[in-house]
């Protein structure tokens, strides 16, 4: 779901253009002052529109990375899908690994957001972060398909060296050995819950289906995990250092974790992560199968119109101001069309990311290039999802029609992380907390045991 400048935690739910994420480092700061009242004030500047200002907190480094013209666009595209600003409503503050995070909760005229600010030891602003608004709300009590004595859940590390990720193995209790699923996120910044306003959809299907048995393994993406070191790869970054690196990382701990049969191993994909399991099915050809969520079926910028043009369509009284946002959305699309091979090294972000991120998913077809794959897939999609919508699961059945080893299925009362609604669907709705509805999670560990 969703975009960001040049380190591309491209495409997630931050704001009501899914595919709007913000994973933007930046280093700037002013020394002196506290470190909350600091955020809030760089926070204004930004809404005031004085990008200016802001570029003159910045290191030489960041001066080159994100100079005014380029900060302003960013900041464009929030408010392409979260609407203009409006004020802003409370702070907390974090500590984490020698710096201190100050999220800033903005109201925008669609949304909330979440701007995180994070400030180094020397207290200049090392980071900069647009998220989906976590609501001051106790935190979801376990849905009633998960049995917490049914299972034990155990920190684990997926890969190694400087691109290391936390991640927790939810494993049946018993001697096993246990069919077991990798996780693979959606666009954007995720944690390893998937983590959207108050939900965690992959929380609730890690801990549902070792309810049932089947053992999981979620983790933290690497974009959320090394935002500045994704950043600083520039014009290299591609969906593949995004995604599928460490998803082939983290079958591989499967395989050789006791308990485990190796035999069975599946890949669980969501969003973007069900748009190139098929990638990552032909990368590990001794996957058991494929389990493949809410995933599109076109290119990320021609869905990405479709979502904004959606949302706009819930406020048919367009103000002059959206219509120009929208405006600048389409030229910056038509940029993405117009790249070309020459293009793959530069450094210069479209829509917030490298020409070779795009370059890379050009003219791939997620169901195209199931077509090759023997091993069997689940593909599930939620009738009242606007981000992968029913004529991306339709791309899927007819170009993957008569194979036996194939099984769809649609749930027409659920939402983008399969949990239920009623009427439309707007961006709102992830606000509201919910569960991944049970019968998906029925469905999905049915499907596993008879493979």
């Amino acid at each position: 779901m969703n975009t960001i400048p040049r380190s591309v935690c491209l495409v997630r739910r931050v704001v009501p253009v899914l595919f709007l994420a913000g994973c933007l480092w930046l280093q700037a700061a002013e020394q002196g002052k506290d470190q909350t009242q600091a955020a809030k004030d760089f926070v204004d500047l930004l809404s005031r529109g004085d990008f200016a200002g802001a570029v003159q907190q910045f290191d030489p480094t960041m001066v080159t990375a994100l100079p005014e013209a380029k900060l302003k666009e960013i900041w464009q595209q929030l408010t392409t899908g979260a609407g203009s600003f409006r004020k802003q409503l409370r702070t907390r503050n974090e500590a984490m690994a020698g710096y201190d995070i100050v999220f800033v909760t903005g109201e925008f005229e669609k949304a909330k957001v979440d701007i995180k600010v994070v400030f180094n030891s020397k207290r200049q602003v090392a980071g900069l972060f647009f998220l989906p608004a976590a609501e001051p709300t106790a935190p979801l009590p376990p849905p009633a398909y998960v049995r917490l004595e049914a299972f034990r859940e155990k920190p684990v590390t997926i890969g190694q060296g400087k691109w290391a990720l936390p991640g927790t193995l939810s494993l049946p209790l018993g001697n096993g050995p246990f069919a077991a699923v990798v996780l693979v996120h959606g666009s954007g910044p995720c944690d390893r819950d998937e983590t959207i306003g108050p939900n965690k959809p992959f929380r609730d299907l890690a801990q549902g289906l070792a309810s049932r048995g089947i053992a999981v393994l979620r983790y933290e993406k690497r974009t959320k995990q090394y935002p500045a070191e994704c950043l600083a790869m520039g014009a290299q970054f591609t969906v593949q250092d995004e995604t599928i690196d460490d998803a082939l990382a983290a079958i591989a701990l499967l395989g050789k974790t006791p308990g485990i049969d190796p035999k069975r191993l599946f890949v669980l994909g969501h969003s973007l992560g069900g748009m190139v399991a098929p990638r990552i099915g032909k990368a590990a050809p001794g996957i058991a199968g494929l389990i493949i969520m809410a995933a599109g079926n076109r290119g990320l910028e021609d869905a990405m119109a479709d979502q904004m043009e959606y949302i706009a369509s819930l406020q048919p009284n367009s103000s002059a101001e959206e219509n120009k946002r929208m405006d600048s959305f389409k030229v910056e699309m038509a940029k993405v069309k117009a790249l070309t091979t020459n293009d793959v090294n530069s450094s210069t972000s479209v829509l917030g990311a490298p020409p070779r991120y795009w370059l890379d998913l050009r003219g791939y077809v997620p169901a195209q290039a199931a077509q090759g794959l023997k091993c069997p897939l689940l593909i599930l999609q939620g009738g009242r999802d606007y981000q992968a919508t029913s004529a991306d699961l339709g791309i899927w059945q007819k170009t993957l029609k008569g194979q036996a080893s194939v099984t769809f299925k649609l749930y027409p009362s659920l939402n983008h992380f399969f949990i239920s609604g009623e009427g439309k669907c707007t961006p709102a709705e992830y606000e509201k907390p919910g569960h991944v509805a049970p019968e998906v999670v029925d469905d999905v560990a049915k499907w596993l045991m008879k493979r």
